[in-house]
């Protein structure tokens, strides 16, 4: 299967606890939040333009947070003109951005090296980040408790 994200060709690391043992790839977990990521789970000042044709609108800090939970690694954020960082994932040699198709052709010119390191304890003491985290989280360990 082909996917659009960015890094989905080398996105192959595994998730570093049982808890997570479904969960085989990035792109997997890419298919699994395809299915749950909704207009809640967007920051809200992109609601009013989040669609089911452009799920990753407004959902990268909340998805890579939940990626490095499952994978482990860091996060980075490369500087938008607005002045907000968008979140990707670098799991040892594998980077990938399962949010970068909001972008749509813009996404060819994003550059994924020497962006800084981005702290879940920065992002989250925005209370409706992480409320939305902890939301799409507890979606995806729903959609895992049903997972045959």
């Amino acid at each position: 299967m082909n996917y659009n994200f960015y890094g989905w060709e080398n996105a192959d690391v595994k998730p570093i606890s049982n808890k997570y043992e479904k969960i085989t790839s990035p792109k997997e977990l890419y298919d699994i939040l395809s299915d749950i990521w909704c207009e809640q789970t967007c920051a809200p000042r992109m609601r009013d333009k989040w669609r089911k044709d452009n799920r990753t609108l407004g959902q990268c800090s909340i998805t890579a947070f939940l990626a490095q939970d499952i994978f482990g690694g860091k996060v980075y954020g490369i500087l938008r003109p607005d002045g907000n960082y968008h979140c990707y994932n670098v799991v040892g040699n594998c980077c990938f951005d399962l949010t970068s198709e909001q972008f749509g052709e813009e996404a060819k010119h994003l550059v994924y090296k020497d962006n800084p390191e981005q702290f879940r304890d920065v992002h989250f003491s925005k209370i409706e980040k992480k409320e939305r985290y902890e939301y799409l989280k507890k979606l995806l360990e729903d959609k895992l408790a049903n997972k045959q």
